[in-house]
């Protein structure tokens, strides 16, 4: 087979697995498993074929126009270079990794045949996106994600938070998709096309009249998708969702999605300083604020979700500065360890039958029942805090060496302004990086907390796969930074000394000061009984439900809501506690400045409903009405009254005649 048939099978396994996995599922329940697994299988075989066959050379291009539109054609188009076939493999592999993991975790829910029929619908979208050549194509990938993502989060819908994470999750995102989409047609309106190659090569012309308008449209669906801020505040409540969606899409789709379509226009981007600028302070905000919010929670899945956030952060940090090499660096190593972490923290989760959002700092006990996990999730978080040599560590100080580049105006066309503040943010955001790392490792594996019920030894596949996923998060950094230069536009990604320096030496920083804050909170919290605190001025940073995996059962018991003496997150953050904990309460802004509006605005145009339209709409009827009874108190069936009526009728016509002729 030629190479553009294999990348057309690429995303079309996935999405024939998911059609038949629909079909099938209630009728042949035995196929569910293997159309969920061997479809995404053979696309990973197919992806990293695909990869062999591009090498890093020219990209492979090919199109067939769908239809005439009278205007911008619409194409079928592929454009596959180096980043396109390695973030396809990426997401192929992680795709494999999650149906695998879910067959384990996922197999007494009655509703395992749809759920892993929308992860591989989810799977096929991202690799249309991944290996689209038009965007408008692109976008039907995009937004059929976005419906996947709906469904996944709001998986376990009998509970309200899964009902409304899934509706916040859809529409913060629909609302940055709406510019998004002006944004699309704005830029196929200055290139005359919506092909990738041709939009590039009119801005390497100067054919672009709107630049910046272009890019600031663009950059709000990017920041919708991709979880940063102001858009970021879903991310955390998907969390709603079984974990092993949580892993997919923080790894491989969804938010990664944003990052992978910057990388993809960059040029587009780098035609105005302005949006650069605005790329460099999202950024910054992101990592900065995300970090502080990590480190405040007590979920530790909300403790991933706003990791993620933060690591997405970098890699549009890196965009800011004009290296995507360094960004899709990141991403892929990010992708790597993240499903990891996730996956491992998925394993903790079966192995006690709960998901209390309160539970991290009472999981005392599982670290001999979760070996597995407990070593692998090590490796996940050496890599996420950037500990050499681990691969976190060589594609942050990438995106770090970027920076430094930047600032000191080595790097052409990108401010200088923007390089300092992807510079200082990103090794504000390591220190924290390593620190909610070192927190999340105390208190989950090390802590003195409740004895959570034990639900027995996790299947083979879930541990199986938490393995798989340590050899990339250990080793991939290391072979990476030498090889994917010739995969991508050839910058170098060496670490650098100074950054290198740098940023280990305030990740240790933040590792020694946690672990430390953890041993005084510790000593304090000694002779103190936990529910002795149960009342604590600050509250409890999370809510508190049950997520309805295998056995159903409830959270932590009447102690799930009780606050940890011995969190170092509150004696590091001091009063910033409360604000970090309930994300700066963004949500509570919003609130006010939209929700709180479009309400009273659904209230006004609900009582002008119910008080006017139905008023006069009942008018209309009541007057024939009236009328009709009129007529028919005139119609008694009495003959004598009507021929009087008629000779009065006739008189009174004569005397009006007469008059008329008279005046005349």
């Amino acid at each position: 087979m030629t190479t553009t048939t294999l990348a057309v099978l690429v995303p079309l396994l996935p999405f024939l697995g998911a059609a038949a996995g629909l079909l099938l599922g209630r009728t042949a329940p035995g196929f569910v498993r293997p159309l969920a697994v061997l479809p995404s299988l053979a696309a990973l075989a197919l992806a990293a074929v695909v990869a062999v066959r591009q090498g890093g050379d020219a990209a492979v291009d090919a199109a067939t126009e769908l239809t005439p539109t009278g205007s911008v054609p619409v194409e079928l188009a592929l454009h596959i270079d180096g980043f396109a076939a390695l973030v396809a493999v990426l997401v192929a592999f992680v795709a494999t990794c999650v149906q695998i993991y879910s067959t384990g975790y996922l197999r007494d829910d009655p509703r395992y045949p749809s759920y892993a029929a929308l992860v591989s619908l989810f799977t096929s979208a991202m690799l249309l996106v991944v290996y689209s050549g038009d965007l408008i194509v692109l976008l039907v990938g995009w937004e059929v994600m976005g419906i996947c993502s709906y469904f996944l989060v709001g998986h376990y819908w009998e509970t309200p938070e899964a009902r409304a994470a899934s509706g916040k999750a859809f529409l913060v995102t629909k609302l940055g998709d709406v510019p998004f989409l002006i944004g699309l047609f704005a830029l196929a309106t200055d290139a005359g096309s919506f092909r990738i190659t041709k939009v590039l090569d009119t801005v390497a012309h100067g054919g672009l009249h709107h630049p910046t308008l272009i890019a600031l449209l663009l950059l709000a669906g990017v920041a919708g998708k991709s979880a940063q801020f102001p858009l970021h505040t879903w991310l955390p409540d998907a969390m709603a969702g079984p974990t092993p969606v949580s892993a997919l899409i923080h790894a491989a789709t969804m938010v990664a999605a944003g990052v992978y379509f910057v990388a993809r226009l960059l040029p587009v981007f780098e035609a105005s300083s302005a949006a650069m600028v605005v790329l460099a302070v999202m950024a910054a905000v992101t990592m900065a604020g995300s970090g502080l919010a990590a480190l405040a929670q007590d979920d530790i899945k909300r403790v991933l979700a706003y990791s993620t956030i933060g690591q997405l952060g970098y890699m549009t940090g890196a965009l800011a500065v004009g290296d995507r090499d360094a960004a899709v660096f990141h991403l892929l190593s990010h992708g790597a360890f993240k499903a990891l972490l996730f996956l491992a923290a998925g394993v903790v989760i079966h192995a006690t039958g709960t998901n209390s959002l309160a539970a991290m700092s009472r999981m005392g006990g599982v670290r001999a029942r979760v070996p597995d996990a407990f070593w692998t999730m090590t490796v996940a978080l050496l890599a996420l805090a950037a500990i050499p040599p681990f691969s976190g560590f060589f594609s942050k100080e990438s995106v770090l060496g970027a920076a430094e580049h930047a600032a000191t105006g080595d790097t052409a066309h990108i401010p200088g302004a923007a390089g300092w503040i992807v510079l200082v943010a990103g090794l504000l955001a390591a220190l924290l990086t390593a620190g909610y790392a070192t927190r999340l490792w105390l208190l989950a594996f090390h802590g003195k907390g409740v004895e959570a019920p034990d639900h027995g030894r996790q299947p083979v596949t879930m541990n199986a796969v938490l393995w798989v996923l340590a050899v990339p998060s250990l080793a991939l950094g290391g072979l990476a930074y030498r090889v994917l230069p010739d995969w991508f536009d050839g910058r170098d990604l060496t670490p650098t000394l100074t950054t290198s320096v740098l940023g280990t030496g305030v990740a240790l920083v933040g590792v020694v000061v946690t672990y430390g804050a953890w041993r005084q909170t510790t000593a304090f919290a000694a002779g103190a009984p936990l529910g002795a605190v149960a009342a604590h001025p600050e509250g409890d940073a999370g809510l508190v439900e049950a997520e309805a995996i295998a056995s159903h059962t409830p959270a932590y018991g009447d102690v799930a809501s009780a606050p940890d003496p011995a969190d170092p997150g509150r004696l590091l953050l001091g009063p910033l506690h409360r604000h970090a904990a309930n994300g700066f309460h963004l949500d509570a802004v919003y609130g006010a400045l939209f929700v709180r509006p479009v309400l009273a605005a659904a209230d006004l145009v609900r009582f002008l409903d119910r008080e006017v339209v139905d008023t006069y709409v009942r008018g209309a009827g009541t007057l024939p009405r009236l009328l009709g009874a009129a007529v028919r108190r005139a119609q008694t069936g009495n003959l004598q009254t009507y021929v009087s009526a008629l000779l009065a009728g006739t008189v009174v016509l004569t005397v009006a005649v007469l008059l008329v002729a008279t005046g005349a």
